[in-house]
């Protein structure tokens, strides 16, 4: 699967009350909490961020709580993925258990400029950068995970199995 996108910079130690901050978690409603995707980071990332875009950001990226709204907002907001050195290790399953697609690439996180368009090609791990021809390579994503990423998410890949085994 490819994927196209403008990237959006961000530093080290993202936490997740930066990605989507406390106060707006007396709901779960995606649309709602995609308003205010990393609002405490960026107060005027939502209005920047295009559908098909890259957060890219440095190490331990979804720190903090183990909010599952955090990837929730990410993805409703309609971002592609992330691009980061490194992640928290929750919301690094959390991500894939929502559905969204993240990529630890340290030299692409370091490198990358805010800005920039890049593809990401989810099956190799591969990220090239439109404006330069420069080419990545992220860590692979382990074979369930990019099952749960075709499948929109753990809920609906459990779904699938379940109504795989009924017939």
């Amino acid at each position: 699967m490819l994927l196209t996108g403008r990237t959006h910079k961000f530093g080290d130690d993202i936490n997740t009350d930066e990605i989507i901050p406390a106060r707006y978690l007396n709901t779960s409603d995606p649309a709602e909490l995609a308003r205010h995707v990393m609002e405490d980071a960026d107060p005027e990332f939502v209005q920047k961020m295009q559908p098909g875009d890259f957060i890219v950001a440095g190490k331990n990226f979804g720190c903090g709580s183990s909010r599952e709204h955090a990837p929730i907002a990410i993805k409703a907001a309609g971002l592609s993925g992330v691009i980061a050195e490194s992640f928290a290790r929750i919301f690094y399953r959390n991500a894939f258990n929502m559905g969204l697609p993240i990529l630890e690439c340290p030299e692409a996180a370091r490198e990358l400029k805010g800005g920039q368009t890049v593809t990401v090609n989810l099956d190799t791990g591969e990220i090239t950068v439109k404006e330069t021809g420069r080419r990545y390579h992220s860590r692979p994503i382990p074979p369930f995970m990019q099952e749960l990423l075709a499948d929109g998410g753990l809920i609906p890949h459990l779904k699938k199995r379940l109504e795989a085994r009924a017939t």
